[in-house]
């Protein structure tokens, strides 16, 4: 008999607590809506065209010989030439940097009578320099870019990379766009609470979209996903989103 009254009783504190446990889910789900449904969220964005003040154009000259030395004497005179060249062009020697000299020694592949490889043995040096110019001057190191050929005819075997463009106010530029977003997320905010009679409460969240700078008029195929910064085009586009969410009266 007290075997039963112990079973009943366990059943009704089991019947209970789920009961309880029931309600308990029920409120927090409840609460959960209401406070998910009590926001709005916009997300704005800004963009603006602009173009580089800073170009930088990279290239690089070898020379071979039998000795170090001899190699060393040329492409020193060929570091001479070019920086003559470059500054009869319009370049400053302040807007011009010579990395050092990149010695290598060069071998070349021996072979039997029948085609079968023997060994190799050093046949001379190699060196190359770098120079790399920076400068405001963008049209006349773009021509310098493109116009080698004096120098090709001198003898000078320069290779001549891709112009790279920079801007030098770029955060003044990231601040005007991350504010400009702000005002058009709060716009779109606005005009959301408006069009279905809403009051707004206080800013719950805000979120910084990544800074997108990508060549002008490619669009946003060009946008990463850890934001795109373009160095190959002279006029480009920057943009950033800005995301707001705010509470509801």
């Amino acid at each position: 008999m007290e075997q039963k009254k112990n079973s009943w009783v366990s059943a009704l504190i089991i019947g209970i607590s789920v009961m309880v446990s029931c309600v308990a889910i029920a409120f927090g789900l409840s609460h959960f809506r209401s406070e998910s449904t009590h926001t709005i969220t916009a997300t704005g964005s800004a963009s603006v065209d602009f173009e580089s003040d800073i170009i930088i154009w990279r290239g690089s000259f070898s020379r071979t010989a039998w000795t170090s030395q001899e190699a060393y004497t040329a492409i020193k005179n060929d570091a001479d030439l070019v920086k003559n060249y470059l500054t009869s062009n319009g370049i400053t020697e302040d807007e011009i940097v010579f990395d050092s000299v990149d010695i290598r020694r060069t071998y070349h592949d021996n072979y039997d009578d029948n085609g079968n490889y023997i060994g190799s043995e050093a046949d001379g040096y190699e060196l190359t320099q770098s120079v790399t110019v920076s400068s405001s001057n963008l049209d006349v190191v773009e021509k310098i870019s493109r116009d080698i050929s004096s120098l090709l005819d001198k003898g000078v075997e320069l290779t001549s990379g891709s112009p790279e463009y920079y801007y030098s106010d770029l955060d003044a530029l990231k601040l005007d766009l991350i504010d400009k977003a702000s005002i058009n997320a709060k716009d779109r905010i606005d005009i959301i609470a408006k069009n279905t009679g809403a009051d707004l409460g206080k800013l719950k969240n805000s979120s910084l979209g990544v800074f997108q700078i990508t060549a002008k008029n490619s669009g946003t195929s060009s946008y990463s996903y850890d934001g795109a910064f373009d160095t190959d085009s002279r006029y480009k586009t920057a943009s950033i989103t800005v995301k707001l969410e705010y509470d509801l009266k």
